[in-house]
């Protein structure tokens, strides 16, 4: 249950389950690969207890999963792609510009979207229609041509919904490892696509690691975590319903409260002790919580430096002065700035994206937007005149490089 933490072994323990599991994830892979389709059928036969009739959805199922779903929900949808979308068009950049540096040398950037990716949408223990917009919504505003999602079977009406209002292509009925390795090598029903996003659990995360010499992936995503940032002044009521809402997600789940008042570390674990007994998904809670907890530091620039460590999915900061620690925090996937941010806004309705790094990868990789789906190339412009101003540094350097047909490509030009 809920407990005072080392904080370095428990960082170390957010990875070794990745390892655990690439053994296994491996064999899968290499099924999918040799068998495709059959493979599919098999493993969800195996994996989830379902006899599949047919891999895809058809559009008629996903029409009628519209009658389904309470028309509130659909509407809540409808909106949360809409503050989301509106979000990531601000990241959207030039599709080609040019700036000319000096006379006759003119530079660019030209940014070209992917053709065909891939999104996974979690299923299993819940729907996450919030998942399916998170992955899908920047891929469409970045001009993707074709999308692609497979989501666990039974298929959730809620999960369909979702995906068709983010205007996905095609819906695939295959979860786990398996379809991770169906999207990246390709099978008769699933075509390979060239970036595959979104969490899933260990296996799924260990699939996205071990095919990415197939499709790039966006990062490490799963299972779930929190960290809070709190000093005396924060409400130990808040932190405990996040910690919370994080916990019942995923046996998996992580939550982690860093705090330099030990009177608040007490408050928060008596919360979270009366808010777990209560809670919807209980089992699940206090799995999590099993490897959860807290640690007290001595300040602010101790709680700074710990969250940097940690390099949180989640990171809430609920202390005096927040804006002032928001500038310090160099690792966090995303950042929920005072009480009142919950992280719950976050995952369905603020407009982030809620399609994070986690067990430590915010230090290496920036949560999922635009630029994942987008490649860039860089371009030049140079006319002579631009030639004999860079002309004599190129054929120095090249020459000094011993790469002379380098120096003498450009020698020719400005003899010509």
């Amino acid at each position: 249950m809920w407990q005072a933490l080392d904080i370095e072994t428990w960082i170390a323990g957010r990875r070794s389950d990745l390892d655990r599991v690439k053994g296994p994830v491996s064999e899968i892979i290499g099924r999918v690969r040799a068998e495709g389709d059959d493979a599919l059928f098999d493993l969800t036969r195996k994996f989830d207890g379902i006899d599949l009739e047919e891999i895809a959805v058809s559009d008629e199922e996903r029409m009628a999963a519209y009658d389904l779903v309470d028309a509130r929900l659909v509407e809540s949808l409808v909106e949360a792609e809409e503050r989301i979308s509106r979000f990531h068009e601000l990241q959207r950049g030039r599709d080609l510009w040019l700036q000319e540096m000096e006379p006759g040398v003119t530079l660019g950037v030209k940014t070209t979207p992917l053709s065909r990716i891939g999104a996974y949408v979690p299923g299993g223990r819940a729907a996450y229609p919030s998942t399916a917009l998170m992955c899908t919504i920047p891929a469409k505003v970045a001009g993707v041509a074709e999308i692609c999602c497979c989501t666990p079977p039974p298929t959730n009406p809620i999960t369909l919904v979702a995906l068709d209002i983010a205007g996905v292509d095609e819906i695939y009925r295959v979860g786990g490892a398996q379809a991770i390795a169906a999207m990246a090598i390709g099978t008769d029903t699933i075509p390979r696509v060239e970036k595959i996003v979104g969490p899933g659990n260990v296996y799924v995360t260990a699939a996205k690691m071990l095919l990415r010499d197939e499709a790039e992936i966006d990062f490490p995503a799963g299972p779930s975590e929190i960290a809070i940032l709190a000093d005396s002044t924060a409400n130990p009521v808040f932190i405990a319903a996040d910690i919370l809402a994080q916990a019942e997600h995923d046996p998996n789940a992580a939550c982690v409260l860093v705090t330099t008042d030990a009177a608040l570390a007490d408050a928060v674990t008596e919360q979270v002790k009366r808010m777990a007994a209560g809670a919807a998904r209980r089992e699940i809670v206090e799995k999590a919580l099993d490897h959860s907890g807290y640690i007290v530091v001595g300040d602010l620039d101790e709680a700074v430096a710990t969250v940097d460590g940690i390099a949180p999915e989640h990171l809430s900061l609920q202390v005096a002065d927040p804006l002032g620690i928001l500038n310090r925090i160099r690792n966090a996937g995303s950042i929920f700035v005072g009480p009142y941010a919950a992280v719950a806004c976050g995952d369905y309705a603020s407009g982030t994206n809620h399609v994070l790094p986690t067990a430590g990868y915010a230090r290496l990789y920036s949560g999922l937007d635009v630029n994942h789906f987008c490649r860039r190339s860089t371009v030049q412009m140079i006319t002579r005149e631009g030639l004999e101003a860079i002309g004599d540094v190129v054929e120095t350097i090249a020459d000094a490089e011993g790469l002379h047909a380098h120096a003498e490509s450009v020698r020719v030009r400005r003899r010509g």
